[in-house]
């Protein structure tokens, strides 16, 4: 049966396509998947189809319906998962890096979806659609670290408003090009798409069609050779939000070839060492438990293609 969300809009957007705010709002879904859904009637603006560019205004009621996921749709493989816990509504697993969330153009399987599907045998929420059961928010594929998993609709519009509400704990560990300075700080921006590159996100200003807020805390951990291990929070959940402002701080991540091939190349020529990826892991996860509301902690430990690169990188002195 399929599950039906309603909500009211809680201040107008003018400028702003109702199929992007959709977007936000559920950050599980693509764009793409937004547009699917308007275009399948399965969206409705004060009980009528709306068009996809229209604005959202204070007071206007949208009601989505969210189509029952069939899993059948996507093949289930016995892939392993690194589970760091698991219970009747959730799984929060450690993602390895190289590994895709969902299935998409050049990942067609060999996903989490597909290996979800193998592990809970269908017992996955369905508010993400065929593609995407069971999905709450989503890592980069080379991205590694914790991620939660729903197996029921409750748990997944729970962790959903928890997440939107900014009431999740996200902390990230990367290996950043160079040294920032101060060595602790707030970066405080707007993040919109790039403007002539698609795929790419930036930072953009307040007034920009399309800009979001984002707020990110960064510490340096360890300063390294030529680079640093650095550990951010994540205020906020834009798309590539940590990738984009370390690369704003003008110290991208080592091994982003979207947002650093540059200064990862210089890393490369004055240490000798070339990242094989980005080196971004999600070491801890914390929210309230969608039923019993006990506030729960998860870390992931970091890869061991991350520790390689610390010790590779690590200063003389620190080894002594």
């Amino acid at each position: 049966m399929a599950e039906t969300d309603v909500f009211t809009v809680d201040a107008s957007r003018p400028g702003e396509r109702l199929d992007r705010y959709l977007a936000e709002v559920y950050s599980q879904c693509s764009r793409g998947e937004i547009q699917r859904l308007l275009g399948e009637g399965c969206i409705k603006v004060n009980g009528r189809p709306p068009k996809p560019s229209q604005s959202p205004r204070c007071g206007d009621v949208i009601e989505v319906r969210w189509p029952s996921p069939k899993s059948t749709e996507v093949e289930a493989q016995d892939i392993p998962l690194d589970v760091l816990f698991e219970d009747a509504d959730l799984l929060v697993i450690n993602k390895v890096p190289d590994i895709a969330v969902h299935p998409s153009a050049g990942h067609e399987d060999g996903t989490l979806v597909n290996a979800l599907l193998h592990h809970c045998e269908g017992e996955l929420s369905g508010i993400g659609g065929v593609q995407r059961p069971g999905i709450v928010h989503r890592l980069d594929l080379d991205t590694s670290g914790c991620l939660v998993i729903a197996k029921n609709d409750h748990a997944h519009r729970e962790l959903q408003d928890q997440f939107a509400l900014r009431r999740v704990e996200k902390i990230y560990q990367c290996l950043a090009c160079g040294i920032p300075e101060p060595a602790e700080g707030e970066i405080r921006t707007f993040i919109a798409r790039h403007a002539s590159h698609r795929k790419k996100m930036a930072v953009v200003e307040e007034t920009r069609r399309g800009a979001r807020p984002a707020w990110t805390s960064y510490r340096v951990l360890e300063r390294l050779r030529a680079a640093s291990f650095v550990e951010c929070r994540l205020h906020t959940g834009r798309t590539h939000q940590i990738r984009v402002h370390l690369q704003y701080l003008g110290h991208p991540i080592l091994g982003d070839e979207v947002y650093g091939a540059r200064l990862s190349l210089r890393v490369r020529e004055e240490t000798g060492y070339q990242a094989e990826r980005q080196l971004l892991h999600a070491r801890r996860l914390a929210f309230r438990h969608p039923r019993t509301g006990q506030w729960r902690e998860f870390d992931a430990p970091l890869p061991e293609d991350f520790k390689e690169a610390i010790s590779r990188l690590r200063l003389p002195s620190a080894e002594s």
